[in-house]
């Protein structure tokens, strides 16, 4: 570890720093090794002072939200996890939403309800952050990022802030610009409608009943393991391939919707990755299609 790199940690107002810890307990497939450093920045300007840092040291790094679309290796992490869960500062202006990107969306949504403001409702179920959904242009039930924000403020890796609209965002399928260069979104303005709050929250109970019923929300998972093929779903692919219900370790193609892998217990990083290997594989010769995973794999495998 950068002695003086940790030094420097130490002079960040307003930024919590822990070592050496699993991060298991901060994904959503409860898989992961250890990591270095687990930085907690509890405001804006106390990561833009460690982004500084990272960038002076040269030191590797990733931003976690929800962990709720990554798979972490079983050997860890060498370098910096910077959460952002305290990044959750909310303010309402009219039709408008502006939000730091540390706030889940669910919390997001019932905050827009709350307000009569209709717009986040596909989003209400997605277990994730408002940074990851805008890094991945997160989607469901026919609502998309893309269609409610309206402008974000991103930092760069010197700390910088930049302003962004929707269209310098470059949002397309699962994509924006954040997966293309090295910036870090901080502030989100969403553009919502008003609405009825009842018939709002109506369509939200409706929509996460429906994800309730068709997705294994009661094992620990990383969310749909593969984007949608065009043309295409890869949950009938996988089930049409004779594979629904596959296990290697304690990694299981879920028999409930085959679109997901879940974990059931003590599944590994590397059963994870022999699985969606295996599901690549025989999909291909039954289908002729490529599945592309959804999750970003980070650190030592």
């Amino acid at each position: 570890m950068n002695e003086g790199f940790r030094k420097t940690l130490d002079k960040i107002r307003e930024l919590e720093v822990k070592y050496n810890i699993s991060i298991k307990e901060y994904t959503s497939f409860k898989i992961g090794g250890t990591v270095d450093i687990f930085a907690i920045p509890h405001s804006i300007l106390a990561l833009q002072k460690l982004l500084c840092k990272i960038n002076k040291y040269n030191i590797p790094f990733f931003i976690l939200g929800k962990g709720s679309n990554i798979i972490v290796g079983d050997k860890g992490y060498r370098g910096t996890v910077i959460f952002t869960g305290k990044l959750n500062n909310v303010i309402i202006e009219k039709n408008q939403i502006i939000s730091e990107t540390g706030i889940t969306l669910s919390a997001l949504a019932n905050k827009a309800v709350s307000v009569g403001l209709s717009g986040l409702e596909f989003a209400s179920g997605i277990p994730g952050t408002l940074g990851g959904a805008v890094f991945m242009n997160a989607g469901a039930y026919g609502g998309e990022m893309k269609d409610v924000v309206e402008s974000a403020v991103l930092i760069d890796y010197s700390g910088e802030e930049l302003f962004f609209n929707n269209d310098n965002l470059k949002f397309s399928y699962r994509h924006s610009i954040l997966q293309e260069k090295p910036l870090v979104a901080v502030k989100v303005t969403l553009k919502l409608k008003h609405g009825e709050k009842e018939k709002i929250r109506e369509m939200m109970k409706k929509l996460n009943k429906r994800r309730k019923e068709k997705q294994p929300l009661e094992w620990p998972s990383a969310g749909s393991i593969f984007k949608r093929p065009t043309g295409y779903y890869s949950g009938p692919l996988i089930e049409n391939a004779g594979l629904k219900g596959l296990r290697i370790g304690d990694a299981q193609v879920s028999s409930k919707h085959a679109g997901f892998i879940v974990n059931l217990g003590n599944a590994t990083a590397a059963d994870v990755k022999k699985l969606i290997s295996r599901i690549q594989e025989d999909v291909y010769r039954d289908s002729g299609v490529k599945l592309e995973v959804e999750p970003r794999f980070i650190g030592e495998f």
